[in-house]
């Protein structure tokens, strides 16, 4: 594996620029999206968590049941679930679905969402938290014997799980850019992953990760999320980013994606809006509109241009170690088709031509 290609598959039709519709849960629509991503060769595909969202571990083992290779990528937060549960339920569904399981670890920065699902725990303590739980997800996938476990948030006696990852170990992808968070994934993260952010920055923050992980002689693999927006011209590519960005002003109120007085909770917002205070275009063609207007709530800057232009643009981020590509759209189903079909044989052909396969 060369480079990896990460979708989305969320639980309805909704976005900065789609209005939400259908029910909560839209079977149908999780159906289509998995489907069309599979057919357009992502290699995994992304379900996320919030406190108040389905459980995203139970729409990750529907969509499996309705592909054949698309691998999962469960974003799952820790403390909410006894490690040694979610470590056989993960280990569970990686059988089910043929070994197609992957967990993103998203330990939560925002102390408002946390306290939705009763957690008053500081920042630092989750992340100090998050570390034990994994210390203890990876003893249950591992262990061929009983194990003990003593922290400051967890102890286990006799630990021990029947079921293992069926074909390798379950990868662990982890989120968060704060010191805290590096502690960890310098320990835990078999890919580390990031938003869109700049050449300067991601420069900046694999180099701290990379460093945090060589005290556990461990090396991770780069993750980058970004919104591409394609078009057969340059100039119609930043017209559509413009249409994206007056249609999202209009649906602001509406979308749950109005930037807040307070700013950003998170580490991985702040990083995103630094970059945007600089402008709305930056390095070859980064684009930061969405993450100032809507105070980079997520997954928020785009790179923009043609598939051609775009997909260079890709490889200047894999030039820098990134090794799998996050990419999901303003419409999700007709992006992803566009991106299956115009983007990721691009970037492949790219990478192929450079010979040298980062990802192993």
């Amino acid at each position: 594996m060369s480079i990896e290609f990460i979708g989305f598959v969320g639980n309805h039709p909704a976005s900065e620029t789609v209005a939400r519709s259908g029910p909560v849960i839209d079977l149908t629509y999780v159906e289509t999206l998995a489907k069309a991503q599979e057919q357009g060769g992502f290699d995994r595909v992304l379900f996320a968590f919030h406190a108040t969202s389905p459980e995203s571990i139970l729409i990750a083992q529907h969509a499996a049941s309705v592909t054949r290779r698309l691998k999962l990528m469960i974003a799952h937060r820790p403390g909410f679930t006894a490690p040694t549960v979610a470590a056989r339920q993960l280990a569970t569904l990686d059988h089910i679905s043929g070994g197609r399981v992957g967990v993103h670890i998203i330990t939560g920065g925002d102390d408002a969402e946390l306290a939705q699902d009763g957690d008053a725990l500081t920042k630092d303590e989750r992340y100090a938290r998050t570390s034990e739980y994994l210390d203890i997800v990876r003893k249950e996938w591992s262990s061929a014997e009983p194990f003990d476990y003593d922290g400051a948030y967890y102890r286990v006696r006799r630990g021990f799980s029947e079921v293992k990852p069926l074909k390798a170990p379950i990868p662990v992808y982890f989120g968060g850019a704060s010191d805290a968070a590096i502690a960890v994934a310098g320990r835990h993260a078999d890919i580390y992953a990031l938003w869109g952010e700049t050449h300067d920055q991601v420069r900046e923050l694999i180099a701290r990760v990379r460093a945090a992980a060589q005290t556990h002689g461990r090396q991770p693999r780069f993750s980058l999320s970004l919104r591409p927006i394609l078009a057969d011209t340059e100039e119609a590519a930043w017209a559509k980013a413009d249409r994206i960005l007056e249609t999202a002003k209009a649906r602001i109120a509406l979308s749950g994606f109005a930037r807040t007085a307070q700013g950003p909770a998170n580490e991985g917002s702040r990083r995103l809006l630094e970059a945007a205070a600089k402008g709305p275009r930056l390095d070859k063609r980064l684009w930061t509109g969405l993450a100032a207007l809507t105070g980079a709530k997520g997954n928020s800057t785009s790179l923009v241009g043609t598939p051609d232009q775009v997909a260079e643009a890709i490889i200047d981020y894999y030039d820098l170690g990134v090794t799998s590509i996050l990419i999901r759209g303003f419409d999700p189903i007709a992006d992803a088709v566009q991106y299956g079909g115009e983007l990721i044989p691009r970037v492949r052909q790219l990478v192929a031509a450079r010979g040298v396969d980062r990802a192993a």
